[in-house]
């Protein structure tokens, strides 16, 4: 009997896990909902039933209930519930940035590190929604040309800061106050994703220039980012310059990503195709194009990614690891 947990159920990303999960239908014999003390008791649909929802405790994962959970309910929760979970035999896959860049616990792509899964010690981390896509897109070029140096900027959707980004994006297009970002992100972009650090970026950047460093196993690698909240509903995008170690053929670089697990080439300038937002919203895959050479360094692209962050950037990549874990366990 495979009992599976979804903690943060009522939330935006737990709402995804449930849509991914039905889309999957993996051998899971039994689900059950978590939440925060105000959810308790609220149905949800799922698979085609009423579910409802439990309130999240410290008994919650007692006598060994779950084989794994899924977690997406801020990163005091997990910090508080994952460690009690994986002490009664569970594994958690979270989508906070509690465990992130913790040594002990692997941080996750499936397309990019799967092997690292196995190293878990009952907790196994998903990346920032930005990083996941960025690493999809890097992994198969640093595999064949080896990377020097990767220049992140990002244009980032409200919904990656949840529910009240959406509201801030609704609410001040009819000249209703922010509360979730310092100014009214409708008609802006706001350069600042997350607090600043005293070396002048901000969490989210530092974030994207560590997670990738762990996630390719490659701790010196040259890399700076500047990320950009948007007034986009959904999907990140993301300019990538990147400079390689090796010569390479523009043409052949371009296979190489088309034939990668996990990414779609969207590329046809003549015919003005790229990846945009409103295309690649519901999609799983990265979506990459304007692929041109940067004529300004020696071996150098740049490149343009885009890819549903709630989908791709948090659920479906934390269903990846799960269904990895239940064909390799």
């Amino acid at each position: 009997m495979i009992r599976c947990a979804i903690v943060g159920a009522t939330g935006l990303v737990g709402s995804m896990f449930l849509r991914v999960l039905e889309e999957k239908k993996l051998d899971i014999d039994e689900y059950v909902l978590l939440a925060s003390k105000k959810s308790k008791g609220k149905k949800v649909k799922f698979f085609g039933k009423d579910y409802e929802v439990e309130e999240l405790t410290e008994n919650s994962f007692d006598n060994n209930r779950f084989n794994f959970a899924l977690f997406s309910a801020g990163g005091d929760t997990s910090l508080k519930y994952s460690p009690i979970a994986a002490k009664n035999g569970c594994i958690v896959i979270d989508n906070s940035s509690a465990f992130r860049m913790n040594k002990d616990v692997p941080l996750i792509v499936p397309e990019v590190n799967p092997e690292m899964i196995s190293k878990n010690n009952g907790i196994i981390a998903n990346p920032n929604c930005s990083t996941i896509q960025a690493v999809v897109t890097l992994k198969p070029l640093h595999d064949r040309y080896t990377l020097k140096r990767v220049i992140y900027s990002t244009y980032q959707a409200v919904s990656g800061a949840g529910i009240k980004g959406i509201e801030d994006l609704e609410n001040t297009s009819k000249n209703i106050k922010a509360t979730k970002f310092p100014y009214p992100i409708y008609n802006n972009c706001i350069p600042q994703i997350d607090t600043f650090l005293e070396n002048g970026y901000t969490k989210e950047e530092m974030k994207m220039i560590e997670e990738t460093k762990k996630i390719l196993n490659l701790p010196n690698l040259n890399i700076t980012a500047t990320t950009v909240r948007v007034p986009v509903r959904n999907c990140h995008s993301e300019s990538i310059n990147i400079e390689f170690e090796e010569e390479f053929n523009i043409l052949e670089l371009k296979q190489v990503l088309n034939k990668s697990k996990g990414i779609v080439v969207h590329d046809d300038i003549s015919k003005q195709i790229y990846p945009i937002p409103t295309f690649v919203d519901s999609k799983d895959e990265v979506f990459v194009g304007r692929i041109r050479r940067d004529y300004s360094v020696e071996n150098g692209i740049n490149l343009w990614c885009v890819a549903d962050n709630i989908r791709k950037g948090a659920a479906t990549n934390a269903v990846q690891i799960l269904e990895y874990l239940l064909h390799n366990n």
